[in-house]
């Protein structure tokens, strides 16, 4: 039996595999992609995208590219039974450098990451091939894999991403249990193309009668999601007449124009995995949690993942970081993926109601909300959201009692900047891949010993000085920073931050996570004490 040699294996070729490829690839990191399939499936499944997912694209150079191919800013609306908006989400704000609700198409952002995927040197990605078996031992990880012609070849990792969607093989060669519910009503799923609709947002029509869906999707095509009430048949449903007789329904004879690409039924589920990492072997994505679609968290919480365990892979195999870290990517992710896997369960349920008195109850509740300016706002801007933070792992919190405004283990911030040559960019342009930490009218590599200093060289760790806009002597003199990049903080997007922190310096992981907000004079206690933790 042929065998080989590698870095990491991802197993699964879908969008969050293919990220966390391009991950390795900027880590320099060697890695082989295993995807079953011979091509990518030519029609939309997921549909959303949120600013923090377009964040973890930025961060392998694809945020740009992807966005071509997106309606950004797009309003999610809740109508009730008489076809009444009832409640709208409709974000406006970009704390994180991107807008907060976009609508694409995942067919094209997986051309998108495949075609950019062959700039990476170290990556292979091989389409056709199937896992068929995984043992792991102390030193790495050992696949059996059965090639497109059929050959079986054996493959050693030192570690494998298990992103191989929610029949997950990774996952149950591990025998590790998917705990949750599988929900008893079904929902068919349609795809149409040609679609004159003038509704440019994200509908959930609450109708008790039969509560359906209708998203606007990009180039002219839109999905219809249309629940399945007890005692109906699937299969006469599913069939196209059945279903332009249902969207007839809501738009008249517009429905005879529309070219239909896809029908499907659909189970939902609602499970989390026991435990994100077993040995040397993590899951993201839908291998580790699988959600209902209503809060469009699926492929975003995957994203996360991806995020959150990449850097981590790539610090370990390249010996900046014990193999003790990549337990804290179940210990950082686990708990919010549960959460959100929650909120969308809770949407469904708002928006999943068939008993008209309770359906009648909802909608006179949510109009006692929407009356209410904050709560009104809390709706808008999506703010029911649960946000990933992270209370124990790779951060340091200097009080021993968390408060709730307490933003160490949050995400950080991302506005706009003026870098030294007068380029406005976004804040992460300048943080660079690894770790960051940046002084606001402080320069923090002034603050730490060579000893510090020569340890987290070896994370290329980024030195930024952030001074306020036009603080220099002139237009060609901007303020600098002995050993560190120094940054115009264009918008005091930073200043405002700061300001709520009370601290002058933060360290900033490379997932763009805060690690500890600190003091010019507590500083190298700090990156000290960080510095244990990845040891």
């Amino acid at each position: 039996m042929k065998q080989e040699k590698t870095q990491v294996v991802i197993v699964g070729g879908g969008p969050n595999g293919i990220t966390a490829a391009h991950y390795m690839g900027m880590y320099g990191i060697d890695c082989i992609v295993l995807e079953l399939a011979d091509c990518i499936l030519p029609y939309p499944r997921a549909v959303g995208m949120d600013d923090e997912a377009l964040r973890v694209l930025q961060g392998i150079g694809i945020a740009e590219l992807a966005v071509r191919d997106m309606i950004c800013d797009v309003p999610l609306r809740y109508y009730n039974a008489r076809g009444v908006c009832f409640a709208e989400v409709k974000p406006s704000t970009a704390h994180y450098g991107w807008p907060m609700r976009n609508i694409f198409m995942q067919q094209l952002l997986e051309g998108t990451l495949r075609e950019t995927l062959g700039q990476r040197a170290s990556v292979v990605l091989r389409q056709g091939h199937e896992m068929l078996e995984l043992e792991q031992d102390g030193q790495g990880v050992t696949l059996q894999v059965r090639d497109a012609q059929g050959e079986i070849y054996q493959l050693r990792a030192d570690y494998v991403i298990g992103a191989d969607g929610g029949r997950s093989t990774v996952r149950k060669k591990l025998g590790i249990e998917l705990l949750g519910l599988t929900h008893p009503r079904k929902w068919v799923v349609v795809d149409t193309a040609n679609d004159t609709l003038d509704a440019p947002y994200t509908a959930l029509h609450a109708d008790p009668q039969r509560p359906f869906v209708c998203i606007y999707l990009p180039y002219q095509q839109r999905r219809w999601e249309f629940m399945l009430m007890e005692g109906e048949d699937e299969a006469k449903m599913c069939e196209e007449s059945t279903i332009r007789d249902l969207i007839r329904g809501h738009i008249g004879d517009a429905v005879d124009q529309l070219n239909i690409i896809r029908i499907r039924a659909y189970t939902h589920h609602s499970r989390v995995a026991a435990r994100f990492v077993q040995g040397r072997v993590a899951l993201v994505g839908d291998a580790a949690h699988i959600s209902p679609p209503w809060a469009g968290q699926g492929l975003n919480s995957g994203l996360r993942d991806v995020a959150n365990v990449a850097w981590k892979l790539a610090a370990i195999v390249q010996g900046r970081a014990s193999h003790a870290i990549l337990a804290s990517y179940d210990q950082e992710r686990r708990g919010h993926a549960t959460e959100l896997v929650a909120l969308a369960d809770n949407m469904g349920a708002v928006l999943g109601l068939t008993n008209p008195l309770m359906a009648g109850v909802r909608d006179w509740l949510f109009q006692a909300v929407n009356s209410v300016d904050n709560l009104r706002s809390h709706l808008l801007e999506f703010k029911f959201k649960p946000k990933a933070t992270i209370t124990k792992g790779l951060v340091h919190h200097e009080r021993a009692e968390l408060r709730e405004d307490d933003l160490v283990g949050q995400l950080f911030v991302q506005p706009y900047i003026e870098d030294a040559q007068g380029q406005r960019r976004r804040l992460d342009e300048v943080l660079g891949d690894s770790y960051a930490v940046l002084g606001y009218r402080v320069n923090p590599r002034e603050q730490l010993s060579e000893e510090m200093a020569t340890y987290w060289a070896r994370w290329d760790t980024r030195f930024i000085q952030v001074n306020r806009s036009r603080s220099g002597s002139g237009r060609q003199q901007p303020l600098t920073a002995t050993d560190a990049i120094s940054v115009e903080d264009v918008d005091n997007r930073l200043g405002e931050w700061f300001s709520k922190v009370r601290d002058c310096i933060v360290v900033v992981r490379p997932d763009r996570f805060v690690a500890a907000i600190t003091t010019p004079q507590r500083l190298e206690g700090v990156l000290r004490k960080l510095a244990e933790q990845l040891s």
